[in-house]
């Protein structure tokens, strides 16, 4: 036996600084914190999926099996929607238009998809969706047409500025005046639609133009069916936003990241510096910071999802941080995994993005660590086809506790309790436009 004889006050010098150290970085609230990994979760413990509903979202009956308002004989117009960003803030875009557009008694031309270098886009309307079938859903709804009358076809639309446009009112008095005087416009509707004050009709057509009336083209559907078709299954579709576009825009501070992440983020910001101090606390406890791929891991492990569980990753390109997650969740697929490269390198943002879409609404269960254009589409989307194995991650909640001083099983049982709550409720995937609460 070999005896190594240490001096006390040393021994206690160096304890005494080992938890000094341990405090500083488990700390939540230290910009050093990092979840641990492989937790060891209390026995017995339900996983997230097994919590019974209180509630569940339904397409309403009065748009889905409703008897429709027939179209008045003469059209005001026409009403191009042009439509800006990624695939489903565009998608919301044509939706929030064709409402405008029964609300005006106007035909809608195809939409205009934008046309962007950021977003590595070229792709239109036709090039994602089916137009035969969006023209024949909406038969009854609204009229669409793909070609406009002689006269006016060589024109470009007068475009209307509907920025402050937000109810039924707003609409026809101010932009039905120049629909009658030009006869074709283009409009792109805001973000902040009073939908709830759109007569019945208007929600009508804006729902079936929502959630049966897209469908993807024929070679994309194929082309994601494929993709499907080589997921392991059961999976579980995670939307893991942690870009560095989407970090500088959150304008939140993440000190532990690698010098590589903290660059690619700095060459983003342009002018949205992050906030410092109280403000940046009060930001990050209201819930606008991203959840990292290491936080992500730790609050699935908290609702008990197997860290075994095949992962169908759906995000963008340029994911910062990605060991966080697959460091523990090792089973994690990507469609440049998945597709050959031929298949992805041909592909653009939007086809990329209708892939991501169509795994997720056919997936096992779907979780989001935002609530961004997609999760909303993809929520409804499943809710609509009876899937309710959706959830979203609160970045408010672990902000809160972490903030708290919460941490190890004090930590878990808050966030497994927040989460709980939310999915029995369905909170998050409320979606008040087209779908009606039912209490089961």
């Amino acid at each position: 036996m070999v005896v190594i004889s240490v001096k006390p006050i040393f021994t206690i010098g160096v304890l005494t600084l080992s938890l000094i150290l341990a405090v500083l970085l488990l700390s939540p609230t230290s910009p050093l914190y990092k979840a641990p990994l492989f937790l060891t979760l209390p026995m017995n413990k339900l996983d997230i999926w097994s919590v019974g509903r209180m509630v569940e979202w339904r397409p309403c009956k009065w748009w889905l099996q409703g008897h429709l308002t027939a179209l008045p004989s003469k059209s005001s117009g026409f009403i191009r929607v042009d439509c800006y960003g990624g695939l489903n803030q565009m998608r919301r875009d044509l939706c929030d238009g064709v409402g405008i557009a029964r609300l005006l008694n106007a035909t809608l031309v195809l939409p205009k998809f934008e046309v962007a270098a950021y977003w590595n886009e070229s792709s239109g309307f036709a090039d994602v969706f089916d137009v035969d079938y969006f023209i024949q859903q909406m038969n009854g709804f609204i009229r669409v047409v793909k070609e406009l009358p002689s006269d006016i076809s060589s024109k470009e639309p007068f475009h209307v500025d509907c920025s402050k446009r937000k109810g039924q009112f707003d609409y026809i008095e101010s932009v039905l005046p120049s629909l009658l005087e030009h006869h074709y416009i283009s409009i792109t509707p805001a973000m902040s639609q009073r939908r709830d004050r759109y007569p019945q009709y208007a929600k009508a057509s804006l729902c079936q133009a929502c959630y049966s009336a897209l469908r993807l083209t024929k070679s994309l559907e194929k082309k994601a069916s494929k993709l499907l078709e080589a997921i392991p299954k059961p999976f579980l579709s995670l939307h893991l936003r942690f870009e560095p576009d989407m970090v500088a825009y959150s304008q939140c501070e993440y000190p532990d990241l690698s010098s590589a992440s903290m660059e690619a983020i700095e060459a983003a910001r342009g002018d949205r510096k992050p906030w410092t101090g109280e403000v940046a606390q009060i930001w990050r406890k209201r819930g606008k910071c991203p959840l990292t791929p290491n936080e992500t891991a730790f609050i699935l492990q908290v609702l008990s999802i197997p860290t075994n569980t095949n992962i169908y990753l759906a995000a963008g390109d340029g994911l910062m941080e990605i060991e966080g997650l697959t460091s523990v969740y090792t089973n994690v697929f990507t469609k440049s995994s998945l597709l050959s490269g031929e298949d992805f390198k041909s592909m653009h943002g939007n086809t990329k993005a209708a892939l991501d879409y169509y795994v997720s609404i056919n997936s096992d269960s779907y979780i989001a660590t935002y609530f961004g254009n997609m999760d909303k589409m993809v929520a409804a989307m499943r809710a609509f086809n009876g899937l309710y194995k959706t959830l979203f991650l609160s970045r408010r909640a672990f902000a809160e506790f972490t903030f708290q001083g919460l941490r190890g099983k004090e930590l878990m049982n808050a966030l497994w309790k927040a989460h709980r709550d939310d999915f029995a409720m369905g909170r998050g995937s409320a979606l008040p436009d087209c779908f009606c609460e039912f209490k089961l």
